[in-house]
């Protein structure tokens, strides 16, 4: 697709790999909406990246229709992208954990992902296209120790995409996943701090580029998944 003039949609774009990615977005001309939950940290990102804010927490299940009819508004009533980007992660061992952390975590992680890409899908049907980006995990692909509660999540993810594969690829609409190993962000961070980037892990600026590499791609093929490591992580 041609990204100029795209409209966009993309969760959690306050920090890390969401900011970034709309970033690169924006230079390549399109018109981006980014969701966080802090009203000033996202205010402050749209400001500097040139992308426009909406105040949303897709773990308020309630407030997902609102949030979509006010972007569909915002970007002149029609969504091209839908980048589900928006994700947690708690990492108790086994025998520490609780209904809490799973409740919290596939609240985001997977209910509010899913609501959110139904109520978008209804304006992609109605069009015959639509692009999706589900930012899943290396963690979807293969447990690791305390990751029970967040890689159960992105495997949950990882399956959701392939089955709308199957479901959408007769609407023109293309779904893709993105799994990024580990990344130098504030993920799981509770003070939400950016961490510096490191020389063994990604930047964010690694799962920005392969995002905008998927949807760049003429829109008579797509890339279901890919994998992004770091090249030298020792």
């Amino acid at each position: 697709m041609d990204l100029k003039n795209a409209n966009v949609l993309l969760t959690g774009g306050s920090s890390g790999i969401g900011k970034e990615t709309a970033k690169q977005l924006v230079l390549n001309g399109a018109k981006v909406v980014i969701t966080g939950r802090n009203l000033d940290k996202l205010n402050a990102a749209a400001t500097e990246i040139g992308a426009i804010p909406l105040h949303f927490d897709v773990s308020d299940l309630e407030s997902i229709e609102g949030a979509v009819a006010e972007t569909l508004s915002l970007l002149d009533g029609k969504i091209d992208v839908l980048i589900n980007n928006a994700g947690i992660g708690v990492f108790p061992e086994l025998g520490g954990i609780s209904a809490e952390d799973l409740q919290s975590v596939y609240t985001t992680n997977v209910f509010g992902l899913t609501l959110l890409t139904q109520e978008v899908v209804k304006s992609f049907k109605a069009q015959e296209y639509g692009n999706i980006i589900n930012i899943g995990s290396t963690a979807s692909k293969k447990g690791f120790a305390r990751g029970t509660v967040y890689a159960a999540s992105k495997f949950a993810v990882r399956g959701m995409t392939q089955c709308w594969q199957a479901e959408l690829r007769k609407f023109n609409i293309r779904v893709a996943l993105v799994n990024p190993s580990e990344v130098a962000t504030a993920f799981a961070s509770e003070e939400r701090v950016e961490r510096p980037e490191a020389p063994n892990k990604l930047g964010a600026l690694e799962i920005a580029h392969s995002i905008v590499s998927l949807l760049e791609m003429r829109d008579k093929g797509f890339i279901p998944e890919v994998d992004v490591w770091a090249t030298n992580p020792f």
